[in-house]
């Protein structure tokens, strides 16, 4: 029997990668090592696209490049031929910010200065590596900069009117003159970009980056109104020096991703904004490698109602249906009635929590809980028993 395994991460326990290993390990071990088992991890686009790259061929890269404070970070990146995948969050995540990584909640200070500049030094070292097709995962920023950072590390010169070089951050862009290109890499020019990113908010106004993402990156009310001036600024500047463009691309859906980076994204480089998951299972090459299989199993953390909206799941589900393969999900917890599984495309649903009533332990020991579900899984399937029926505490007692 051929079982394809592509969930997403399960997050704050496990990776994909590990999803996947802990699962194949258990179901394994319920039919003596008789299955034909593919691992392909993916994810939505955000915290995961990285580890579904390598898990897809592409080789994974290093380079040292400015956190979202300023403090260098090695950040990696994926290289498969010309093509590239960068997870926007190993440059100028939220989690890089150093009170954060300490356990305190972000502030108000690194929100107003928090800049995307790693992120742009990252495509830098993309460039540097060949690559001519880069796919941008945004998602987890702790910058508010409306991708400034990211024109900064490409070669643009942010200018006051003294001509004076501005600090990083978006509060900073208050102060924006005007931005000088002398220097903006050249490459850029054959260089195809993908924004991949299911936010759909435009840049400004009460939709806007600032106003939606900034309090969860420590913004106060204040901060908010502040930032979003500050945006505007930028776009006003922005018009001048490259065009009506930058004034449409604020509007656009996907601008204000991952604090304005996809409006830098849209306005200077041209990218195409698509959903996540339809990216990460393009370059993963999914629907081909679902040939001839006799059952997928996908998954993530919590599969609830938000994980109907398109989220990895759903997508891999799709994938599947289309080929009229059953998909069955594993899952830490699910909130999802029988009904809307189903409706779904899933023929059955597995959490951890049917094993673990203790959500703690689930997420201590996601792992070894995950091995037991392979088991019980594939011991159905040695039974002759339908792997996607209706999951019950006794099916999967161990």
């Amino acid at each position: 029997m051929r079982i394809v395994i592509a969930p997403d991460k399960f997050k704050g326990s496990l990776s994909a990668p590990e999803v996947c290993s802990f699962l194949e390990r258990g179901l394994q071990r319920g039919t003596g090592g008789n299955l034909d088992i593919v691992q392909i991890p993916v994810a939505d686009g955000g915290e995961g696209t990285l580890d579904a790259a390598v898990g897809s061929g592409f080789t994974r890269r290093t380079a040292t490049v400015a956190g979202p404070t300023g403090q260098p970070v090695q950040a990696d990146f994926a290289v498969r031929g010309q093509e590239a995948v960068i997870e926007m969050a190993t440059a100028s995540g939220l989690a890089l910010v150093p009170s954060v990584r300490s356990g305190a909640r972000p502030d108000s200070t690194s929100a107003a200065t928090a800049s995307s500049l790693g992120t742009g030094q990252l495509i830098r070292a993309a460039l540097d590596a060949g690559c001519r097709r880069i796919m941008l995962g945004v998602g987890g920023s702790a910058n508010t900069d409306g991708g400034a950072g990211l024109l900064q590390g490409l070669g643009a010169r942010l200018l006051d009117n003294r001509n004076n070089e501005l600090p990083p951050g978006g509060a900073a862009l208050a102060n924006l003159h005007s931005i000088d290109f002398t220097h903006f890499e050249p490459r850029l020019v054959d260089t195809r970009f993908v924004l991949a990113s299911d936010v759909d908010n435009p840049l400004l106004g009460a939709q806007g980056a600032a106003a939606v993402f900034g309090p969860q990156k420590g913004a106060t009310p204040q901060d908010v109104g502040m930032l979003d001036a500050a945006l505007a600024r930028f776009v006003e500047v922005l018009a001048r020096e490259i065009g009506f463009r930058a004034v449409k691309a604020a509007e656009a859906p996907g601008a204000g991703a991952a604090g304005g980076v996809g409006y830098a994204a849209i306005a200077a480089l041209a990218a195409t904004r698509r959903p996540g998951i339809d990216v990460v299972l393009e370059f993963t090459d999914l629907a081909e490698r679902l040939a001839g299989a006799d059952l997928v199993i996908t998954g993530e953390g919590s599969l609830d109602e938000q994980s109907l909206l398109g989220k990895t799941p759903m997508g891999v589900a799709r994938a599947a249906a289309a080929q009229g393969i059953p998909v069955i999900a594993v899952c830490g917890r699910t909130t999802l009635e029988h009904s809307q599984a189903a409706a779904a495309g899933f023929e059955g649903v597995y959490a951890l929590t049917e094993l673990e009533t203790d959500v703690n332990r689930c997420i201590s020991e996601a792992g070894e809980l995950l091995e037991q579900l392979g088991t019980q899984i594939s011991k159905r399937l040695a039974a002759g028993r339908p792997a996607g029926a209706a999951s019950t505490k006794e099916d999967l007692r161990v």
